[in-house]
């Protein structure tokens, strides 16, 4: 038996694998999609809900960096959408990533607080239009919680150097990266690659694709991969 546990993004959800959970559930797998909390409700806990002999990671984004070493450890299978080991790249482009992380600190908590996360989401979601997207709660406002834990995840983003603790170097693991990415610098989705080192590793880089990758089309690779393993 296989049980997925899915991590979202950076002001993401776990409303936005509604699709890919009824698929992976059709075909007998358990799903369990965790939450940051960011719409300020509880989160939902980071954690295998039982032991089959198949653990699969599905992270998003930052999502990999918010999975806890216990959960980490215990995967026997990984898949890493539009990921990354460092988000700040080194030398003159990381600087001007620095910056922007640092103006979107700055906005939390103003009048420029939507818009922001309006940008962010519009990045995402490029080259397609943001309506692309699954809908988000937080485009109806945060909460004092909701918006502590976008600050305190933020900062992580801005500080995170390499794979987290825990990380099982010995599965097999699916990079799924889009060249179109206006979220993760080209420099930091290669730095991923090069941190992963010898583990066992599928690369699929797509020269349209974006960073919003929670798609059907990833959907149906994603599972071929792993009926494969």
């Amino acid at each position: 038996m296989m049980q997925i546990l899915a991590m979202h993004g950076w002001a993401g959800h776990a409303g936005a694998w509604s699709h890919w959970r009824k698929c992976f559930e059709q075909r007998g797998a358990t799903w369990n999609s965790a939450d940051q909390g960011y719409g300020g409700g509880e989160p939902v806990p980071k954690a295998w809900v039982q032991d089959p002999a198949r653990k699969v990671l599905i992270a998003h984004s930052l999502g990999l960096h918010l999975l806890p070493e216990s959960v980490l450890e215990q995967a026997t299978a990984a898949v890493l959408l539009g990921s990354f080991s460092a988000f700040v790249p080194d030398g003159r482009a990381g600087r001007a990533v620095a910056v922007a992380l640092q103006g979107m600190q700055a906005a939390l908590g103003t009048d420029q607080e939507l818009p922001m996360l309006e940008r962010f989401l519009d990045k995402g979601a490029s080259p397609h239009p943001r309506s692309a997207l699954p809908p988000t709660p937080l485009l109806q406002g945060l909460t004092v919680l909701g918006r502590q834990r976008l600050q305190q995840d933020l900062d992580l983003l801005a500080h995170c150097q390499t794979l987290p603790r825990g990380w099982p170097r010995n599965i097999p693991a699916l990079v799924v990266q889009g060249e179109r990415d206006a979220v993760v610098p080209a420099a930091s989705a290669q730095r991923l690659i090069d941190d992963l080192g010898h583990q066992p590793l599928t690369l699929h880089r797509e020269p349209e694709w974006g960073h919003a990758l929670i798609t059907p089309t990833v959907l149906s690779m994603v599972q071929r991969w792993l009926e494969g393993l």
